[in-house]
């Protein structure tokens, strides 16, 4: 069996905006790749009300479309990703592709798929757990990638080397 890898997607949600804001995921050595993503102009809402997101930030700070969907045909090129199942992961993956016209090079999976002796309820839970346990930012897609990494563990998914 290989190395489970793991995705995580902050995202920016308002009544008239869905769009990824960062996103981390985990490589076949179980490290992980973080990066902002700097939106395109079709993700933003005519009247620039985003909440709290800044939009400066992450023109400056963030990675083009371009370089990260290369990074992850890279990293991820047919392999089953898990997530955690609470976010709308699946679309906002659609949306960075459809954005650069091309498909993703990967399957989304629930951690469900890959754990399957507990239900959903307790796996989030368990994930919650971890996160407090390591005094992590839930909000943090590389703190939410590293707890299904620590669950993979514990479940004896990772090969012995």
């Amino acid at each position: 069996m290989s190395t489970p890898r793991f995705l995580d997607i902050e995202y920016c949600q308002t009544e008239d905006a869905l769009f990824p804001i960062a996103m981390a995921w985990s490589l076949e050595d179980g490290q992980m790749k973080t990066v902002v993503i700097a939106p395109v102009d079709e993700w933003l809402s005519e009247d620039g009300d985003l909440g709290d997101i800044d939009l400066d930030y992450l023109a400056e700070q963030g990675v083009p479309l371009i370089e990260l969907v290369h990074e992850l045909h890279q990293d991820l090129p047919d392999q089953t990703v898990y997530v955690d199942g609470l976010d709308p992961d699946e679309i906002l993956i659609d949306l960075i592709f459809t954005a650069m016209e091309q498909e993703a090079p990967f399957e989304i999976a629930p951690i469900t798929d890959l754990i399957t002796g507990m239900d959903s309820d307790a796996l989030e839970d368990r994930r919650r757990q971890l996160l407090f346990e390591e005094s992590l930012e839930p909000q943090l897609p590389e703190n939410g990638v590293y707890a299904l990494l620590l669950m993979a563990q514990e479940h004896g998914l990772f090969e012995e080397d």
